[in-house]
């Protein structure tokens, strides 16, 4: 359960949530509505999970290709997957953006220069496997819990804060934050959830583990989201809010904070690239030659990273939360119809 549980946290944890600009454009900003938009989203989070990961199980399911084609029908699926295909590439240019965004905050200036240094590495250990970036996870994911810990535990000692912010947007539609902000970060994980499910056969440890992975998730919100409140007004326009948060806890701390976000946007950057890699190997349309797709699709992902890193999260995000709504949806509403159909 703990390790299903921690594997579904660190799918979720990417530059977007470790940087804190995640948590500000989907929860932060709306201030004083921000921690009904979290109890919603620790239920979504639980409940979601536990049904991907049980519905896989049931079908079988090997990877999210086939969970798609199950859920939508195969013409259906096709066009949710060649999307998602779409998506993880724009979230690779994201973590690239990410990347020379925290460059420039830390230096002033080098965003393009910490873009290219991370394609690099991200070309070298990407073409020599996926081992490495799964050794890495194991300890990043403790460390970035760790560390939002101490974070939110400082902010407290040294604010004494109760009161709640006022709310940043005055949008009626704050309601939908918590669902859209699910939905995406779900229809993304079906990378690893599916897989999880399809492999384990003990219903009980896929439905604990969802459960401490929705709890983990809970309190890496809180806190983040605790702490982005009391620092509002300085981080409202910061390209890494949580880094500018660090900054006054003193140099040390600050380095180890942003090494521990470049190593989590490293680590997810890896995994996508990987993934889109090995997909587009299976199209004799796009050559079998595992480094020059990879050199072509970074090639892409620079482009996408030259619109700046807050830009892309404020824009794509919630573009793509609409649209993995429909995947939501499906795997509240229709599960048990489709297998029926399928049955039938």
């Amino acid at each position: 359960m703990i390790q299903v549980g921690f594997t579904y946290i660190g799918t979720i944890v990417g530059a977007g949530f470790a940087s804190g600009q995640e948590i500000f454009q989907f929860i932060t900003r709306f201030g004083s509505k921000s921690t009904i938009i979290i109890a919603i989203s620790i239920f979504l989070f639980t409940l979601a999970g536990a049904k991907v990961m049980l519905l896989a199980q049931k079908i079988e399911a090997s990877s999210y290709h086939q969970f798609n084609h199950y859920m939508f029908g195969e013409r259906i699926g096709n066009w949710v997957n060649g999307f998602m295909l779409v998506t993880l590439i724009c979230i690779t240019g994201v973590m690239l953006a990410g990347t020379g965004a925290l460059f420039e905050q830390q230096f002033g200036r080098f965003y393009q220069i910490g873009i290219l240094v991370t394609a690099m590495f991200v070309y070298i250990v990407t073409s020599r496997g996926i081992g490495a970036v799964m050794t890495v996870n194991s300890f990043v994911v403790p460390l970035m819990i760790s560390f939002t810990g101490l974070i939110g535990a400082h902010t407290f000692l040294a604010e004494n804060y109760f009161s709640d912010s006022p709310t940043v947007s005055t949008t009626p539609l704050w309601i939908l934050s918590p669902f859209l902000y699910v939905a995406f970060n779900i229809s993304l994980a079906l990378v690893i959830l599916v897989p999880i499910g399809g492999e384990i056969r003990d219903r009980n440890v896929l439905i604990g583990g969802s459960i401490i992975g929705g709890a983990g998730l809970g309190l890496l919100l809180l806190l983040s989201n605790y702490t982005l409140l009391v620092h509002s007004e300085e981080v409202s326009g910061a390209e890494v809010p949580m880094a500018m948060v660090v900054s006054s806890f003193g140099p040390l701390v600050q380095w180890m904070f942003s090494a521990i976000i470049l190593a989590e946007i490293f680590t997810t950057l890896v995994g996508n690239v990987f993934g889109v890699t090995r997909q587009l190997q299976v199209h004799s349309a796009f050559g079998k030659d595992r480094r020059f797709i990879i050199i072509g699709l970074l090639a892409i992902c620079y482009v996408i990273s030259q619109f700046g890193f807050s830009s892309l999260v404020h824009r794509l995000y919630p573009l793509f939360g609409y649209i993995g709504a429909g995947t939501l949806l499906m795997i509240f509403i229709m599960g048990k119809n489709n297998k029926k159909t399928r049955d039938a």
